[in-house]
């Protein structure tokens, strides 16, 4: 029996990636060995020592699971592949299995004065990805992939919004230098917008 999805053992492996990298997410979460705990608001106060951390979990969450629902849409448009597209699709997965070490800096050092290369560093690996998404764009036009015409429109549009994101990082990596919590605000505010833009278009 002839395989009705070329792609089914790509998407399969890709999920795979997508899910680790977010079970990956929540290892470094713990109350660290040095609190000493006594009594009930020693407790509290240890879990209010890692609400860092927690916001930095909560934030990457939400950049792996909106990376894997475009991804999954992105597959769509594609009735076959390429050696091209494969490599670029594995350049995204290396950015997205990236994400949980800075996340782990984020959480750690957010909350201190010398927060600016966890923030440079989580930064530019959006940055990356939004490369990924320029190269899986292109290798899928480049070698005519694509289902349809409307699927070639919407490509078009995917590495348009990959070439926006990678001068919105590259610029935020270096504006974090100087204002590292601002740029932490930012990046949380606008991957909020694409969540709700997201599950609002999903719910239509």
């Amino acid at each position: 029996m002839a395989e009705t999805n070329p792609n089914s053992r790509l998407e399969a492996f890709c999920d795979g990636v997508f899910a680790i990298a977010l079970t990956l997410l929540i290892i470094d979460i713990r109350i660290p060995s040095t609190e000493i705990i006594r009594n009930t608001p020693d407790f509290w106060l240890a879990l209010r020592h890692i609400a860092p951390s927690l916001f930095a979990f909560i934030l990457s969450f939400a950049v792996i699971l909106i990376t894997w629902v475009n991804h999954q849409a992105a597959l769509k448009l594609v009735n076959k592949t390429s050696s091209l597209f494969i490599y670029a699709n594995g350049f995204l997965l290396l950015t997205v299995v990236f994400v949980p070490f800075p996340t782990a800096l984020l959480g750690e050092y957010l909350p201190t004065d010398h927060s600016s290369p966890a923030v440079v560093l989580y930064s530019s690996v959006l940055a990356l990805q939004a490369v990924g998404w320029i190269l899986i764009s292109g290798a899928a036009l480049s070698t005519g992939l694509t289902r349809n015409e409307g699927a070639i429109l919407a490509m078009r549009k995917n590495r348009s919004y990959g070439y926006v994101a990678f001068a919105v990082y590259t610029v935020s990596s270096i504006v974090a230098f100087w204002f590292p919590l601002t740029i932490a605000i930012s990046t949380t505010i606008i991957w909020g917008f694409w969540l709700i833009l997201g599950v609002s278009l999903s719910s239509e």
